[in-house]
């Protein structure tokens, strides 16, 4: 079992003046499981430490990622053509890549759970393995 964390618990567990910083930063320091990032959520974390915050915060990202702290998940063959799946099927919901390759990565993990604060695109998403996910925090 694993925690997959989505671009917005992770920024927000950075960002102390974000909204859901307490409640984010409680659901990863209190995990009793890895900690996995897919990929390409590291690129929209950076962008939005970018827009708001200083550089130490991805500095002090990519230093707890050395450190073991978190597992960064990349994405392999299979997962690219679930993505495109998932981009074409939801396309008039304006699922994009990061989103697509999230869900992919949970239905990989055969994970029952995602950390996101995005309920609008992952309420609507199916996994195949599930009928839903939990999303938290609740």
């Amino acid at each position: 079992m694993a925690l997959i964390l989505d671009t917005g618990p992770l920024y927000a567990a950075l960002d102390r003046s974000d909204a859901d910083h307490a409640a984010c930063r409680a659901l990863i320091e209190g995990a009793n499981e890895p900690l996995v990032i897919p990929a390409p959520v590291l690129v929209e974390v950076d962008y939005w430490i970018q827009q708001r915050l200083n550089p130490g915060a991805l500095v002090a990202l990519l230093d707890d990622i050395s450190a073991g702290a978190f597992v960064v998940a990349d994405l392999v063959a299979a997962d690219y053509a679930r993505v495109g799946d998932l981009c074409d099927r939801y396309a008039d919901a304006d699922i994009g890549f990061v989103d697509a390759a999230v869900l992919a990565i949970v239905e990989r993990f055969n994970e029952s759970k995602l950390a996101t604060l995005d309920r609008r695109h992952f309420g609507l998403l199916r996994p195949r393995h599930r009928d839903s996910i939990e999303l938290l925090p609740a």
